[in-house]
């Protein structure tokens, strides 16, 4: 007997800008489509800026203008029949409504759908988004500002949401983003401790500061990290141990 597709929506998500949450949405949406061979949609709903929908246009202008990328676009185009995933540009009200009608007229089955949201619960239809996503990831760092921020979002959407509304909410995951290897801080032990006590759950990897996540832009490029069109490179996945985080991820959300 056929079981049922079931496609996943997931959302990398904050309540505080400039953690990642863009960053991560494209580097797992890009290793899932281009190296595992997922069929991924993402939809940009961070209104005002899209910056999804913006880094597409810059990924396709930089690899029409590198002939390393270009060949290595090619290849993967023709090689794996994988064309660039598509962005769609949303807002947050009706977000779910738009994703569904996108999926029952997809020609190829979609298996994540990815959503990148506006970093505020205050914007009209955010949480009800965000209780129809399957899997949301938190990255957080050891900033106070950023903790408690996202602290107070995470138990709204653990033991609010999740427990009193409707929701489709199965895990949510905070990883540590930005971890500079060369010193230690206390922040880590104390922020992990309280994680604990508040029965959140915490990823075990960590993925290191690393100047790979600043948008690559040289012209002579021969590797690319994050893009919309290409995945991410293996060297870097490693160096940074996004490797590992992709590992954690495949098996939270059963992939």
């Amino acid at each position: 007997m056929e079981t049922e597709h079931k496609t996943l929506f997931i959302a990398f998500s904050s309540q505080k800008g400039g953690v990642g949450k863009s960053t991560f949405t494209t580097l797992t949406a890009s290793t899932l489509h281009y190296r595992l061979g997922y069929n991924v949609v993402v939809f940009d709903a961070d209104f005002p800026q899209y910056s999804l929908l913006k880094m597409k246009k810059r990924d396709l202008t930089m690899v029409m203008e590198n002939d390393v990328l270009k060949r290595m676009a090619y290849k993967q185009f023709t090689t794996l029949n994988k064309k660039a995933y598509p962005i769609v540009q949303s807002n947050a009200e009706g977000l779910l409504d738009g994703a569904n009608e996108f999926l029952s007229t997809s020609p190829v089955p979609i298996d994540v759908v990815f959503f990148d949201l506006p970093g505020t619960v205050n914007t009209p239809g955010i949480l009800q988004a965000l209780a129809g996503m399957h899997h949301i990831f938190t990255p957080i760092t050891a900033d106070r500002v950023v903790m408690e921020s996202t602290l107070v979002f995470t138990q709204l959407m653990k033991d609010v949401i999740m427990k009193e509304g409707e929701t489709s909410i199965e895990t949510i995951n905070l990883f540590w983003n930005q971890v500079d290897g060369r010193e230690r801080s206390p922040l880590y032990d104390i922020y992990n401790e309280l994680i604990q006590e508040l029965g959140l759950s915490l990823m075990p990897c960590q993925i290191m500061n690393s100047m790979r996540f600043r948008k690559e832009s040289e012209l002579n490029a021969k590797t690319v990290f994050r893009s919309t069109v290409l995945p991410p490179d293996e060297q870097a996945m490693k160096a940074c141990r996004f490797d590992q985080f992709m590992k954690e991820f495949l098996r939270i959300v059963r992939l």
